[in-house]
């Protein structure tokens, strides 16, 4: 495994994250902190796209008669769009 020198910048908070890691034995050094943590964030992506995608694949192989219905495409985006109008300032200019 190749090893790169990068100089980057951290919010405040995420040093001290990386930092406290350090203090507390996990890893030797900030740069151990942040590699090991970003290879731990990236086997939890893989984890969770392969559950995702089998689940998907479970749910395609079912009969179509065991799907439920779609509402119609203003029907399902109603509440969505009702909670962003909510939110709108008052005289944004789109009161739709």
């Amino acid at each position: 495994m190749g090893v790169h020198k990068q100089s980057v910048s951290f919010t405040d908070q995420a040093f001290a994250f990386a930092r406290e890691l350090v203090e507390a034995g996990e890893y030797p050094n900030i740069s151990a902190a942040v590699s090991g943590e970003l290879a731990r964030a990236r086997a939890t992506r893989e984890k969770e796209r392969k559950l995702f995608e089998v689940e998907v694949q479970r749910r395609l192989s079912l009969p179509l008669d065991t799907w439920e219905p779609l509402a119609e495409s203003a029907d399902f985006t109603g509440d969505a769009r009702n909670h962003l109008l909510s939110i709108l300032p008052a005289g944004s200019g789109n009161n739709r």
